[in-house]
């Protein structure tokens, strides 16, 4: 046994892990997450179908040949707006299925060590497991660097100073929503941008923040881009993009 899986320690039969892997560097993996992804029985993670999924794609360098794993597709992912009854559909009975398999490797026996982005209770679809499973199965949460923390690291923005209030906002409200609370706040952190970039672009400037506001795009990752948020003129960007907005409270 290594050092690492010392310090990380083990997994227990009938367990199910929420593995935090991070915003995209497999370096910023705790010592606890990268112990359970090499010894957990079982490694679940959810992908796009056609993608690899950006999940399992952290942490491969850690994952052996011939690991037993499970790979579960979303139905839909952008394709259908979210709040349509269609995307609500599809998606419960995804993760019901997805819920309902996982129940049987448990009642196995097999340790089961579920893959996060980020970190698992921030906006995951690990939660969807937590609160179907936890109940009648032993479950570990494991947390993980958020996508914003590695995103405003990459960026070299200090997020929020003395006093400064922060508001997590997703691109997927409403334009009005949120020029809103974009003005009622010091700093905002705007995630899930995506197809909603053009829309979250005019709520920026709308709330007289366009000038401080950082656009990053696969934060810690190989093909990071990061730039002010004025200079970004498409209309779309990919899932992994969000918009940063750092506070000007007190400096000492």
């Amino acid at each position: 046994m290594s050092d690492l899986d010392t310090l990380a320690g083990g997994a227990a039969a009938g367990t199910l892990y929420g593995i935090g892997v991070g915003p995209g560097d497999v370096r910023y993996l705790t010592l606890r997450a990268a112990g359970l992804v090499r010894a957990v029985d079982v490694l679940a993670y959810v992908a796009k179908a056609g993608a690899p999924g950006n999940a399992r794609r952290i942490v491969a360098p850690l994952v052996a040949p011939g690991r037993d794993e499970r790979r579960f597709e979303y139905p839909v992912t952008d394709e259908v707006p979210a709040d349509s009854a269609d995307y609500q559909q599809q998606i419960a009975s995804f993760y019901r299925d997805m819920a309902a398999a996982l129940a049987d490797l448990l009642r196995g026996g097999r340790s089961v060590g579920l893959l996060a982005e980020g970190d698992p209770f921030f906006y995951g679809s690990f939660m969807h497991m937590w609160r179907r499973l936890a109940t009648d199965f032993p479950v570990e949460v494991v947390p993980g660097v958020t996508g914003m923390s590695g995103c405003w690291t990459r960026a070299n923005l200090p997020i929020t100073w003395g006093n400064d209030t922060l508001a997590v906002l997703p691109g997927t409200l409403p334009e009005t929503a949120l020029v809103e609370r974009l003005r009622l706040t010091d700093a905002a952190v705007i995630m899930k941008v995506g197809r909603n970039l053009a829309k979250v672009r005019r709520a920026v400037e709308a709330a007289g923040l366009l000038s401080r506001a950082i656009y990053v795009e696969r934060g810690t990752m190989q093909d990071e881009r990061i730039l002010p948020l004025a200079d970004c003129a498409a209309a779309d960007g990919p899932y992994f993009a969000m918009v940063l907005i750092a506070g000007e409270g007190r400096r000492l």
